[in-house]
């Protein structure tokens, strides 16, 4: 198998493609956009896709889910454990100028207070690693993966350093071909995508059909048309399986209100929902 990635060797992403497929080729690319490409023109390729943190929110990819609409085959939350490291031989009071992406430094935004650090943003957290590496100085630290300092080859001064211990990402694994699960007793999520008519009330009058079957929705979320203020695309998650009389009755109704509407997948929810 082989999954692409956005990122260099040691990102999050490619350390969540690694835990949930170990045998798997992983392959990075310099934008979220590339993997898109790739996995879109490629039956071969996954992309693993950060979606959402808990922490800080979406990531900011909807635009590009909108584009290509690759089908969701699995859904993973995934544990984010920022980690100070620094150069072989260097303290944790040595350490002047931390360096990572401005969501990782975020998220350890005490740690770095604390310890009266000067915080760097940098395009990502893998990045930051690799940087250090190179530039061998003490004084310098990145926030980042232990798997960024396994590849680096570089020393973890500090583990798990974020704000918040349950601090999760949510990963979507997505690719070109369309693969729907058989029903079963699991739990499932039903991603979409639509885009109404122009009507009043049109949002309201199309939502109505998930509460008259009951239905639940965990995500609604509005991105603006290209080039529009006024046109604007919905992704939508709900609870159940596509083959469930209730989902279907409630996506039928959906449609009738629908210019546009894309079933994106069908897919086990993670246990981490059972959680909440």
């Amino acid at each position: 198998m082989k999954i692409v990635y956005q990122g260099i060797a040691g990102s999050y992403s490619e350390s969540c493609a690694k835990h949930i497929y170990p045998s798997a080729q992983t392959i990075p690319c310099k934008t979220f956009d590339e993997c898109f490409e790739r996995a879109s023109s490629d039956s071969n390729i996954k992309a693993i896709i950060p979606e959402s943190n808990k922490t800080t929110g979406n990531i900011g990819v909807e635009y590009l889910i909108f584009k290509y609409r690759l089908n969701i085959y699995e859904e993973f939350f995934f544990p984010i454990n920022h980690n100070l490291i620094g150069v072989k031989g260097s303290k944790l009071k040595d350490i002047k100028n931390v360096y990572s992406h401005a969501q990782a430094l975020s998220q350890a935004s005490e740690f770095i207070k604390k310890n009266n650090f000067s915080a760097n943003v940098r395009a990502d957290t893998a990045g930051s690693a690799k940087y250090i590496s190179k530039e061998r100085d003490k004084t310098k630290g990145a926030i980042a993966s232990k798997l960024s300092a396994e590849i680096y080859d570089l020393e973890i001064l500090k583990e798990n350093i974020q704000d918040d211990n349950e601090n999760y990402t949510r990963f979507l694994i997505m690719g070109k071909e369309i693969v729907q699960p058989e029903i079963d007793k699991a739990n499932y999520i039903t991603s979409f995508l639509f885009k109404l008519r122009d009507k009043p009330a049109a949002l309201y009058s199309a939502l109505s059909g998930f509460a008259i079957n009951g239905v639940n929705m965990t995500k609604l979320q509005s991105f603006p048309e290209k080039n529009s203020f006024s046109s604007f695309f919905f992704l939508c998650d709900i609870d159940g399986h596509l083959d469930e009389k209730k989902i279907k009755n409630s996506l039928e109704e959906l449609a009738f209100h629908c210019e546009d509407m894309h079933v994106l997948g069908v897919y086990k929810a993670h246990q981490f929902r059972e959680k909440k």
